[in-house]
């Protein structure tokens, strides 16, 4: 693997977290209002910092191969085999409840130890996800969508700017395309992004 696409993948995770620890203390004296769905902010940011915690956790899980070469193949096997969404939402209470009294705190934490942690790996580390065996550096984007995307969530919900830095944009929209592309829904997305017409009621790409 290339250096450089390693250090994307690593700089576009990194910038992702970031935004995460920033934008979490605007929850202060909010943590048990709506914010999406049936979550609460708290339970959003629980949700959203299993996106580092998993990281960490398959660091500790090492594969023998890789058997899933890209984001959009992570994503597309995991949403073929997802589970119940009331466990989903579950895990996402049960998260957010794990960061105890101070969650920007344990949040601020979270990320320390795991951008450590990643600052000294290989991107050819071999991790055992649940869609399979996968290099580090085709990990880390499935991570960094997952915190984009739950960030704007946070801060829509928050009323806080979304200013998604610009690799961790790139990363996740690239992400995003493919997944579009993979299902045939390129076409409906290029329209809405380029202002020909608004995309269809209930639209995504997951």
């Amino acid at each position: 693997m290339a250096s450089d696409d390693w250090a994307r993948a690593r700089d576009g995770f990194d910038q992702a977290v970031r935004w995460f620890v920033r934008c979490v203390p605007e929850g202060e004296g909010r943590w048990e209002e709506l914010a999406l769905g049936e979550w609460s902010v708290r339970d959003l940011v629980g949700h959203t910092s299993r996106a580092m915690l998993t990281v960490e956790a398959y660091l500790g899980t090492p594969a023998s191969e890789a058997e899933v070469t890209s984001a959009v193949e992570y994503f597309r096997r995991v949403l073929a085999s997802s589970g119940d969404p009331a466990a989903v939402a579950q895990r996402g209470r049960d998260a957010g409840a794990a960061l105890g009294e101070d969650p920007a705190g344990a949040v601020r934490e979270i990320s320390e130890r795991v951008l450590a942690r990643l600052h000294g790996e290989s991107g050819d580390a071999l991790l055992a996800t649940p869609a399979g065996g996968m290099r580090l550096a085709d990990y880390l984007p499935t991570r960094t969508f997952e915190l984009t995307v739950h960030t704007c969530d946070l801060a829509a919900a928050l009323g806080a700017p979304l200013d998604v830095p610009d690799l961790a944009a790139v990363e996740t929209l690239e992400v995003l395309v493919g997944l579009a592309s993979r299902a045939n829904l390129a076409g409906p997305l290029l329209l809405a992004a380029t202002g020909r017409q608004p995309l269809p009621a209930g639209f995504s790409v997951l």
